[in-house]
């Protein structure tokens, strides 16, 4: 049976004191509304409703073309909300699933389960339930003697024998489309909050005749909302260990797990070790029998097997094979390395090639330079590349040496072989195999130091 979803993302999130809209504060790299989305999908879900109010505007770029957006203009409760899906989902034949957007810890797998048991049943409606040792501040989901859902009630509503209750309504459901939304319009906002309570539809259906199940969630965990940013951070802190442990389960090495961090797009080959204080972010990708770290940031970068790479920090950057670079180099947008390239300390390289083979061991700037195979760059050389208005390129060919300390006054071209005197300020193209010398001419004042002393 075909499976939509509405995901509920229309709320502030007055407790994160942000000017951000709740379900854009980021987990691991991604908004949390970009969990519950990869959750959904991976559940099954072909057609997907996001219910959007503050910051409409921001959370609509955000989804972009992952789903169909509808506006909560008013937040006036759950029901409310999901009402405004109806336009998208009236005549929709499947099975619907409805999840809180600030939920970014629920499994696809779990809502795969509930969506089984869901169809399998027969029910008009199926509620994703959890048992807390202190449900304080949820919903209590009462049971008939069968263990057919009866009502829901929620906190401020329940007496004092149902909030001795311990299962708890998740927000989470699924529901048979036909017949949905007519039910949804009979909800009233009789409560202590004056909303339209979504749990509400239990009671209604019940009176129709229909059944309403539950299944229990295993981890209570995985329907952590989150309104704080201490919640966030704590979420973020269950959200990295699975990542790491999958990548484990994969055949990776994390030292020290509780000192790493990797975002959920990063994608890492077997026999990688990753090192203490090692950020990986982004859509980064790393090859096989990698040693990355200490202290690494890499962001956006894709590298690839057998590299050596310490405290340094890669931003979209190509790495080839069998590369060493650090520690402290910096690799800025649009390097490309290839195999057996190496950058050693305090190498800043900014949209440049560097050939097979090639070093720039230290102390040195390259930028908008294009280094062909088994280049030497001396410690200190500098690519001139910018004149206050524009940027220039540098171009050293196939095993070119390069003096320390040499200035690369860029357009430049320094040919195959040629050799650098160290030293150096090259403006002029230098032919192959040639020396390019240009410094001046050194002198040599006999006793002038002694001189100088008997005058002071």
């Amino acid at each position: 049976m075909e499976l939509a979803a509405v995901i509920l993302a229309a709320g502030k999130g007055t407790r994160m004191k942000s000017n951000l809209p709740k379900v854009l504060h980021q987990l691991c790299g991604r908004p949390m509304l970009g969990h519950v989305l990869n959750s959904v999908a991976e559940a099954g879900v072909t057609k997907k409703v996001v219910v959007v109010g503050f910051g409409s505007d921001q959370v609509t770029d955000f989804v972009g073309d992952k789903a169909k957006v509808v506006i909560q203009r008013e937040q006036l409760g759950t029901a409310h909300a999901l009402i405004q899906a109806e336009e998208e989902l009236h005549d929709y034949p499947g099975n619907l699933l409805v999840v809180c957007g600030d939920t970014p810890l629920l499994r696809g797998e779990t809502l795969a389960k509930l969506t089984e048991m869901h169809s399998q049943s027969g029910a008009a409606a199926t509620l994703l339930t959890a048992q807390l040792e202190n449900p304080t501040g949820y919903g209590r989901v009462l049971r008939t003697e069968v263990g057919d859902v009866s009502h829901i009630v929620e906190q401020k509503d329940a007496s004092p024998e149902e909030l001795k209750v311990k299962e708890i309504n998740t927000g989470v459901y699924c529901f048979k489309v036909p017949g949905l939304f007519a039910a949804l319009k009979e909800i009233s906002p009789a409560n202590a909050q004056g909303e339209y309570y979504l749990t509400d539809i239990v009671q209604i259906l019940i009176k129709k005749g229909l059944t309403v199940k539950a299944v229990t969630l295993e981890d209570a965990q995985e329907v952590q909302g989150i309104n704080d940013r201490i919640q966030l951070a704590q979420a973020e802190t269950v959200l990295r260990r699975r990542i790491l442990e999958d990548l484990m389960a994969q055949g990776v090495t994390i030292m020290d797990p509780n000192n790493t961090y990797v975002d959920r797009s990063v994608k890492i080959g077997v026999d990688t070790v990753i090192l203490p204080f090692t950020f990986l972010i982004g859509d980064t990708k790393i090859g096989s029998d990698c040693v990355i770290g200490p202290g690494c940031k890499i962001t956006d970068c894709l590298i690839g097997n057998n590299n050596e790479i310490q405290y340094s920090v890669l931003l979209n950057s190509q790495i080839g094979n069998h590369t060493i670079i650090g520690p402290y180099a910096y690799l800025r947008p649009g390097t490309i390395l290839a195999d057996k390239v190496k950058v050693g300390d305090f190498v800043e390289i900014k949209k440049s090639q560097v050939g097979s083979g090639s070093k720039i061991p230290h102390l040195s700037y390259v930028g908008d330079a294009t280094i062909g195979e088994n280049v030497n760059v001396g410690a200190g050389t500098i690519t001139c590349n910018y004149d206050g208005k524009s940027k220039y390129q540098t171009i050293l060919e196939d095993g070119a040496f390069i003096g320390s300390n040499t200035n690369l006054v860029a357009p430049v071209k320094v040919g195959r072989n040629a050799v650098i005197a160290a030293g150096s300020t090259i403006t002029k193209n230098v032919p192959d195999e040639a020396l390019g010398v240009a410094r001046g001419r050194q002198t040599n004042l006999a006793d002038w130091a002694k001189k100088q002393r008997k005058k002071s």
